[in-house]
């Protein structure tokens, strides 16, 4: 560890670039304020004191509206539903949830939206009793293909009068794509010819019904969930009591924190606006990255905040929710915490099988390809997204390429002959800043598009050379010490 005077300059200087550049966006905001009315029509908000919100990311605006109208009430309803069963009927609690996660289901999504979650169940689970990994994958990818046809797509917008019906239900097929996959492989990999009553379509509809994480997950593989569903880790009344009420406290704050950033910085909607977005300073640039990258993950502390507390409640273990970004330095540890569900279900189901590291360093590199791959498609398979996916996993392979490279037996006496534990942990951190600069330019991609990844890299690397470019990475520095120091203490806990 470095000394602890050392490591309060890294976080003053993490936290006073922050600060900074937050004012920077929100003073370009308030200048341009007008212009951004106009183009996209901003909302006047009585809940910080009239000021305008920034509507223009889809995801918050679109899962706010329907919690407002109908999921908080229809979660409320499966929270009463699981308690009561617990203290009544806790034998058949199950299928009582199960006929719920139906239920609501229908409420939200009508006939229509049932029957295509229970359809595509259905074929799933008669493709899974061939035993056949090969045919599991091909039927789930075949079906999660059918979501992007331009004709079934046409039909399943007539069953609604509103386009937010119509993508309520292609997020909710999506995401059922993983967990009826979940439940195909797990029972291929079963012991023939008994399988138990733990892997029949009843179950597999428990699991698929779920309402939690019926529409947005987060993804508990079925092997976790069979497990916990029929052993649940209950707790007494009064510790429920105290779980909800510190669960909502912590979700209030961080809805709060969103809605104020929202208010407060137009990032959203400056990043739609290609020439304001060339203009702004560096400082505001900067500001902008660390406050689209922020939103995203306090974004997903209330989006997968909800359905956890919830599982929490129902004596289910949910995954850990995301680890603070600012605290990530290195691709590696990104995949790993940040959808801690995703990447269970990633290397579980697509690198392990593949091979993952036992086959050499190619058998490596093509399980990566191939789960970044995967990951590309299932998120909807535009061009931006296979170019995401692309430069995550060149810096992945980089990454564990250098790290191989530094924990060589050569090198690693060279160092520890050459330089201190704090100069090899200093050294650590430069490296970390050049993958962080990388990973959150990368992750620009994923959450503007191209044109924002490319404008970064454009004013950032090639224009912003050396002066510009050398600043950054020295307040990268500076964040990859805190984060270091940061996954030192999870490491400890």
């Amino acid at each position: 560890m470095l000394s602890r005077r050392e490591l309060s300059l890294y976080l003053l200087a993490s936290l006073g670039f922050h600060f900074y550049s937050f004012y920077e966006v929100y003073k370009v905001s308030r200048e341009h304020e007008e212009e951004l009315y106009q183009e996209f029509e901003l909302e006047t908000s009585a809940l910080f004191g009239g000021l305008k919100k920034d509507p223009t990311d889809f995801e918050w605006s679109f899962w706010m509206e329907w919690g407002k109208q109908r999921l908080l009430w229809l979660f409320l309803g499966h929270m009463t539903v699981s308690q009561l069963a617990m203290l009544l009927v806790r034998k058949h609690r199950p299928w009582i949830l199960t006929v719920y996660g139906m239920w609501a289901c229908w409420h939200v999504l009508g006939a229509p939206g049932v029957a295509m979650v229970f359809l595509h169940t259905v074929i799933s689970f008669c493709v899974a009793q061939f035993r056949s990994l090969l045919l599991s994958w091909l039927c789930s990818l075949l079906l999660l293909s059918t979501l992007r046809l331009q004709g079934v797509e046409e039909v399943k917008r007539r069953w609604y009068t509103t386009e937010n019906e119509y993508y309520l239900l292609q997020f909710t097929l999506t995401v059922r794509c993983l967990f009826y996959t979940s439940f195909s492989l797990e029972l291929c990999w079963q012991q023939l010819p008994a399988t138990g009553p733990s892997y029949s379509f009843p179950w597999m509809l428990a699991y698929i019904f779920y309402y939690p994480v019926f529409h947005n997950g987060p993804i508990l593989n079925y092997s976790e969930f069979i497990k916990q569903m029929q052993q649940p880790e209950l707790c007494s009344p009064k510790d429920s009591l105290y779980i909800l009420a510190r669960g909502l406290g912590r979700l209030l704050c961080w809805w709060g924190l969103a809605e104020l950033m929202v208010h407060l910085m137009y990032m959203h909607a400056i990043y739609s606006s290609a020439p304001l977005l060339g203009a702004v300073s560096c400082w505001t640039l900067g500001g902008l990255a660390l406050a689209q990258v922020l939103f995203f993950y306090v974004k997903y502390l209330v989006l997968f905040g909800i359905p956890a507390l919830l599982m929490r409640l129902d004596g289910i273990k949910p995954p850990p929710l995301p680890r603070c970004v600012s605290t990530m330095f290195s691709f590696t540890g990104m995949w790993r915490h940040f959808d801690v569900g995703l990447h269970n279900f990633l290397i579980r189901y697509v690198y392990i099988p593949l091979g993952g590291s036992k086959h050499g360093r190619l058998g490596t590199l093509f399980s990566t390809a191939m789960t970044f791959s995967f990951v590309s498609y299932w998120h909807g398979s535009y061009d931006y997204l296979w170019c995401w996916a692309a430069l995550n996993w060149l810096g992945v392979t980089v990454e564990n390429g250098v790290r191989r490279l530094v924990e060589t037996p050569c090198v690693q006496e060279s160092l520890a002959r050459y330089l201190s534990p704090q100069a090899r942990r200093r050294l650590h951190a430069a490296l970390a800043s050049c993958s962080t600069s990388m990973l959150i330019l990368f992750n620009l991609v994923f959450l503007g598009g191209n044109q924002v990844g490319k404008t970064y890299w454009d004013r950032i690397f090639i224009q912003g050379w050396p002066w510009v470019t050398l600043t950054v990475l020295a307040f990268l520095y500076c964040y990859s010490n805190v984060g270091i120091a940061c996954a030192q203490t999870y490491t400890v806990d």
